[in-house]
């Protein structure tokens, strides 16, 4: 699995972590103050990245999470058809298939290039 351990209050909005194995972009964070007897938790609000279900969990500050290592990387369009677009990587020259909404369908043109997301050995197209 490609990723890393950081603590709850190292993590800033706009950044990534795993909530139930799925990578998810954090949308807030609210910390609460410690009590007399206890230590303070904070609340995190998480977009899936993949799925794009919305999540939330309270941890305490000092709990430690895994945070996925996202690569943003470019690629170009080879191929449609109806439910998948054909990319080779403009780094590795590495060729795959993703599948593509109909909004992503429309701006894409073949020999155009797109930038991808690559997470927990799951692509996504992010950008056209």
């Amino acid at each position: 699995m490609a990723w890393t351990q950081q603590e709850i209050r190292e993590l800033r909005e706009g950044r990534y972590m795993l909530i139930d194995e799925e990578p998810c972009r954090i949308l807030s964070i609210q910390m609460s103050k410690p009590g007399k007897h206890g230590e303070a938790k904070a609340r995190i609000d998480a977009v899936g990245i993949f799925d794009e279900r919305k999540r939330s969990v309270v941890f305490p500050v000092t709990h430690k999470v895994q945070v996925p290592i996202i690569g943003k990387r470019n690629a170009q369009v080879l191929s449609m058809t109806d439910s998948e677009v054909q990319l080779m990587d403009l780094e590795s020259y590495e060729t795959f298939s993703l599948a593509v909404d109909p909004e992503t369908k429309a701006a894409v043109t073949p020999g155009g290039e797109v930038q991808y997301l690559d997470a927990m050995g799951r692509r996504k197209i992010t950008r056209t």
